[in-house]
């Protein structure tokens, strides 16, 4: 990835000039001085090549007005212009520099908060995994090693992005923990990468087997025992409030780590079971969140927890009909072994509430296909019993640009959970699939010292990307780790 620096306003003598510019701007700025020495090529190149201005549009001029290249992109309506905006522009540029090994981008136009976006639309749109590739042709690796961003502001810019850079870390580490093959991330190999945060000042602990048996976390053993990877309970615990708010309670993140899933004995199709290394990017969303918070300093106390299995089909593996007891006492009739991640969510929910008493519970998981089905890879899907916790939540991730839709819960959904023999099963039917795994979730939500406020997000259809988006390559998207670190800011800070 390349070292994003903010410096002085000016021209570069040479090499490769990033212009952003906004729907029928004039030049203005180091942009007006070069098309002026240029004889005002410039713009009627840009014109010519019908650039517009739009937010995420690029255009690349070769060789022209003295400089190897000249990239245009686009910022929007400049009544809209806002961070999403710049971030849009930062990542736009990106693909058109992808053989420069330098370039300069003139945003000495745009104000200091700004100019920071537009740094982290680049930086997250720049990352890539590569870690397994060994035949990679000299013409397709990226070469761009330092993009400088001129600004009127470079200092005002710079601490604006700090913070920034410290969320897109997280972001960085979530999409590397998603990207991972199953062979190398197993539940043992993933707990040893949360240790890495205690680098950052994060309280890491490690539970195995024995302790999770010690515990009576039935639920997410079942899961587990199929596999010859043992489960794993990893509790992470950043306590950033100042002094004077000390005992307040934290805020919870809780995130299922199936980290492949088979579907167990209720086994999955063969086509596309592949993807299924990425079913617990909702425990590496956590991950990242803790990640992002630390590297920030965030000034609030915050726990996050994810229960790490493997789901594989064995001659020990749980069995369709199989009733488990759960770390609240409570009993489940497993119908179908592959409505495994809410079992997991089942016991760690339970454990997080009663061991910290937080403040508010957000879970996130890649639970369901149905919410595919209703969602398409838009929003996520939302559930909670408390409006407040949904409207903030809903609000930061429109502020990022991760966007979530409120789905319904009600008794209806609930009834079809209910079991003949236990006190609940784990699936309720084809009918509001996404629902009633939500409903189940809830039934591990303490309400005997009052409504606890919770938040379940389906996040099957967020997690991964099929193709290029403004600032997110192919793959792994980390969806969620900067909605919630906004909602943490605004919550939990604020």
């Amino acid at each position: 990835m390349p070292d994003i620096a903010f410096v002085k306003a000016a021209l570069p003598k040479s090499g490769a000039l990033v212009v952003p510019l906004a729907e029928g701007a004039a030049p203005a700025g180091l942009f007006a001085q070069a098309d002026k020495e240029a004889g005002g090529a410039l713009t009627r190149a840009l014109e010519a090549a019908g650039f517009k201005g739009r937010k995420g549009q690029a255009t690349t001029l070769w060789a022209l007005g003295g400089f190897t290249k000249v990239v245009a992109v686009g910022l929007g309506r400049e009544s809209e212009l806002d961070g999403a905006a710049a971030e849009a522009a930062g990542g736009a540029l990106i693909p058109a520099l992808a053989q420069d090994r330098e370039a300069t981008v003139v945003a000495d136009a745009l104000a200091a908060p700004l100019a920071a976006s537009l740094g982290l639309g680049a930086l997250l749109r720049a990352w890539r995994f590569d870690r397994y590739r060994t035949r990679e042709k000299e013409e397709d690796k990226p070469k761009l090693e330092r993009l400088a961003i001129a600004t009127a502001e470079p200092n005002a810019a710079k601490q604006a992005f700090a913070p920034m850079r410290a969320v897109a870390d997280g972001v960085f580490l979530t999409r590397e923990l998603v990207s991972e093959p199953p062979n190398i991330l197993h539940p043992i190999e993933f707990a040893e990468r949360c240790k890495g945060l205690e680098k950052l000042g994060v309280e890491v602990e490690v539970m195995g087997l024995k302790d999770l048996q010690k515990l009576g976390f039935g639920a997410m053993i079942g899961v587990a025992q199929g596999s010859q990877h043992e489960p794993r309970l990893v509790v992470m615990q950043w306590k950033g409030a100042p002094k004077n708010r000390k005992g307040t309670k934290p805020m919870a993140f809780i995130g299922k780590g199936v980290t492949f899933d088979t579907g167990g004995i209720s086994i999955k199709p063969a086509g596309g079971m592949e993807d299924m290394k990425w079913d617990m990017a909702g425990a590496g969303t956590v991950v990242g969140l803790m990640a992002a918070l630390a590297g920030r300093r965030a000034k609030c106390d915050v726990v996050g927890l994810v229960g790490l299995v493997e789901n594989m089909p064995s001659g020990t593996a749980q069995r369709p009909g199989d009733v488990v007891k759960t770390y609240s006492g409570q009993t489940v009739e497993v119908i179908n072994t592959d409505a495994e991640g809410r079992l997991v969510l089942a016991d760690v929910i339970w454990y997080a509430q009663e061991r910290f008493q937080p403040r508010c519970m957000i879970d996130l998981a890649t639970l369901t296909g149905a919410i595919i089905i209703a969602l398409g890879h838009e929003h996520a899907g939302l559930f909670s019993n408390d409006d407040d916790l949904a409207a903030r939540i809903l609000a930061a991730g429109q502020a990022v640009g991760e966007k979530a839709w409120r789905m319904p819960l009600g008794d209806a959904y609930d009834k079809q959970i209910r079991s003949d023999i236990a006190d609940m099963k784990n699936v309720g039917g084809r009918p509001g699939g996404s629902i009633t795994a939500a409903q189940f979730i809830q039934r591990f939500v303490n309400t005997k010292d009052g409504p606890m406020p919770w938040a379940h997000l389906d996040i099957a259809g967020t997690a991964w990307s099929s193709k290029d988006q403004p600032t997110v390559p192919k793959g792994a998207t980390a969806y969620g780790v900067r909605m919630l670190d906004r909602l943490v800011a605004e919550m939990g800070e604020g």
